[in-house]
């Protein structure tokens, strides 16, 4: 019986190494410093306990201050005092400085208040990557996650293999589906699908990167321009007032007719000459508006070819399995 669970575990451990040489070992890691520093409840409850430590360092400042000046009266002092006075003033300034040290040691210790406050912080959110590893490694087939900001060396390490904004992705994803509507959910998970996608694929994670950087840069012009547009408007309303205004003026003084006709011509002018402006104006933006729209359906098109090609992809993949387990169905019954 020894033997036959000896050769049992043996055939295990083999097949397990055939199985991961054949497949190749997924590693990844991540940087919980990183993570920490971007989770927003962490942000905020840091920069209380920054404040509290602060609070803290002031008082023990002013206890080394108020111990100073007694050591300087005392000094100040000796010369007219008895052995007596002088020995309690001693013993007075030890117990202030023996209680100061306390004190410091119980806010800054390595047991102290700092350091508790800073464990309960940062305890639940390291739970929550804990949770988000697990799910990630299960999901995405990882051999094994590192920690960067542990204690293990890591001399070095590709970006490729940093999963730290994965799980940013999952602890962020589950508080928000707690406050959103249906139909935001199912957009919200249309986009972490996509950028799932991305993470497991560089390339396509390049050009999404390619073509967001695009777009910013696109609402950027447009957004210019349309300031511009803004801009003009209103200098050629204050023209216009201002026009107006020196017409009224005139008109209330001696001013001939044909200065009256002159402004009157240059409104107009001006007038006309931005609206001519403002239609060439639309009219470009009609056409970038055009061209962006353009762009997104080519977009959508290379997605749903992309997607149509992973489905094949596994539909093939799932074929082979098949397969291969009847073949090794067979191989079975044969022996």
């Amino acid at each position: 019986m020894r033997k036959q669970f000896l050769f049992l575990f043996l055939a295990m451990t083999v097949a397990h190494t055939i199985h991961s040489q054949t497949r190749g070992t997924k590693v990844g890691y991540i940087d919980m410093e990183y993570i920490l520093q971007n989770v927003p409840n962490y942000t905020e409850a840091t920069v209380q306990l920054e404040q509290k430590a602060q609070k803290w360092k002031q008082e023990i400042e002013a206890k080394k201050i108020e111990i100073s000046k007694i050591k300087y009266a005392l000094s100040a002092e000796k010369a007219l005092l008895t052995k007596e006075l002088i020995g309690e003033r001693e013993t007075e300034i030890k117990f202030l400085e023996t209680e100061m040290l306390d004190y410091q040691q119980k806010r800054f210790g390595p047991n102290g208040d700092l350091m508790i406050q800073k464990s309960v912080l940062t305890k639940p959110i390291q739970d929550q990557v804990f949770t988000a590893v697990q799910d990630i490694a299960e999901v995405k087939k990882y051999d094994f996650i590192f920690d960067k900001s542990s204690d293990l060396t890591m001399l070095f390490a590709a970006k490729r293999f940093d999963i730290s904004d994965q799980v940013l992705r999952v602890i962020n994803r589950s508080e928000k589906r707690e406050q959103l509507t249906k139909k935001q959910l199912a957009a919200e998970e249309a986009k972490d699908n996509k950028e799932d996608a991305a993470d497991e694929n560089p390339v396509l994670a390049e050009r999404q990167k390619a073509l967001e950087e695009k777009k910013i840069a696109r609402d950027k012009i447009i957004e210019e321009r349309k300031l511009a547009q803004e801009q003009k408007k209103k200098d050629f309303e204050e023209r216009r007032q201002k026009i107006i205004a020196d017409r009224e003026a005139k008109k209330n003084g001696t001013v001939s007719a044909s200065t009256k006709t002159e402004a009157t011509t240059s409104v107009n002018n001006d007038s006309e000459k931005e609206s001519a402006k403002t239609k060439a104006e639309e009219a470009k933006q009609k056409q970038i508006d055009a061209n962006a729209q353009k762009l997104e359906e080519r977009k959508k098109v290379i997605e749903d070819r992309k997607k149509a090609v992973e489905d094949r992809r596994i539909r093939i993949l799932q074929v082979r399995d098949s397969i291969k387990k009847s073949r090794e169905e067979q191989i079975k019954l044969k022996q």
